[in-house]
């Protein structure tokens, strides 16, 4: 274990150790609040390009094991925490957080102060950052500065599986889902087959024709990183979806839904990152606790023409942040749940044909299993 720094764009510094791999690396720096579950963050597609920091101070104490991945590999671009447990114990462990790490080849750095790191991106907004061992202050800013941007990148093209592929169901079979790769979680698959569907898993490119060709009950649009509105190809493929089956989308499948209904999507400051993201739905005002990572979202006032309104400091979040009813060229379209942390959209609901979606994560992993009842309203919108 080296010294290392961190630089972000700006030109701020932060101090470390370097506890992964050798090298440089560069993302766009996002903090995640969980204070568990940091593998399944680390091997969550949806977090390609993205450098993350831990917020909680002691990371790794429970170790590792190939059960957790979420994926083949770790696609965070590198990881920062403050404290790297220096033992593991847990019955369930194979090797230690600091091992993974450098087997699975990621930059990662400890002893970084993660508040002070969290408290710049909080006032900053997410930016770029460059970290590593044996590089100076000038050439991390230098690399900071000319790393790639999260606006404008189909990163979720370069996630998505590159062959079609199938998982059966592990309780009596009623029937097939299609799931679109853009960038699909491991646990996302569990959940469909434990429902009693067949799932078809498809590349990110793959046609409607296609889609609708393997005789789906349902079609599902994954989470998955990165920018949605470059994804003219899956968000095309989906509107030729719309009306002819039913449709469930999560997190940047929520995000390409609004989009194919004809909604605009805009860059949140720093993004939602965490396992405790209180959701109200607004069918019952009810309040789930989410597991979040996006740093994108829907704007509901596009789809409307109602003047949007914004939170002013100090007010709470609430349905009036929202408009009451939306219009897309598939019929009429409703919010379902708001975040009620800044009052934005977290779901979208399709009065006139079968599609809904919510922008977090229901299948957990890591995070609270709260909201894991919308796997079971995608089986009752498809009527099985």
């Amino acid at each position: 274990m080296s010294d290392a720094l961190a630089v972000t764009a700006d030109g701020t510094v932060f101090r470390g150790r370097s506890v992964g791999a050798d090298g440089l690396t560069t993302g766009e720096v996002v903090f995640n609040t969980a204070m568990a579950g940091y593998q399944e963050i680390f091997s969550d597609p949806s977090y390609a390009g993205q450098v993350v920091v831990m917020t909680a101070s002691h990371i790794g104490n429970y170790g590792t094991t190939e059960l957790d991945d979420q994926a083949d590999r770790v696609f965070a671009s590198g990881v920062v925490v403050r404290s790297l447990s220096r033992r593991e114990s847990n019955w369930r462990s194979t090797g230690s957080l600091a091992e993974y790490l450098a087997t699975k080849e990621v930059v990662a750095l400890a002893d970084v102060d993660t508040r002070r790191l969290t408290r710049h991106i909080r006032e900053k907004g997410a930016q770029a950052i460059a970290m590593g061992a044996g590089v100076t202050e000038s050439e991390l800013h230098e690399a900071a500065q000319n790393a790639p941007r999260m606006s404008g990148q189909n990163l979720a093209a370069g996630v998505s599986t590159i062959a079609q592929y199938s998982v059966e169901a592990t309780t009596p079979s009623r029937g097939r889902v299609v799931a679109l790769d853009l960038g699909l979680k491991r646990d996302i698959l569990a959940n469909l087959a434990s429902r009693g569907f067949d799932v078809t898993v498809v590349p990110i490119g793959t046609s409607a024709d296609e889609i609708m060709a393997l005789g789906p009950a349902g079609v599902f649009l994954s989470n998955g990183p990165g920018d949605p509105e470059p994804l003219t190809g899956p968000i095309s493929t989906i509107r030729s979806l719309l009306g002819k089956v039913p449709i469930f989308g999560i997190c940047l499948g929520h995000q390409l839904l609004g989009l194919a209904l004809g909604g605009r999507t805009y860059k949140l400051p720093f993004g939602h990152h965490g396992g405790n993201h209180p959701v109200m739905r607004l069918s019952d005002h009810g309040v789930e606790i989410t597991s979040q990572n996006h740093g994108f979202a829907v704007d509901p006032w596009s789809m409307t023409t109602e003047a949007p309104v914004s939170m002013t400091p100090g007010e709470l979040a609430g349905p009036h942040l929202l408009p009451g009813s939306m219009a897309s060229d598939f019929g009429a379209v409703v919010a379902s749940h708001q975040n009620l942390n800044d009052g934005t959209l977290e779901g979208l609901r399709c009065l006139d044909i079968p599609a809904f979606s919510v922008q977090y994560h229901p299948e957990a992993a890591p995070g609270p299993h709260d909201a894991v009842r919308v796997f079971d309203d995608f089986v009752d919108l498809m009527g099985i």
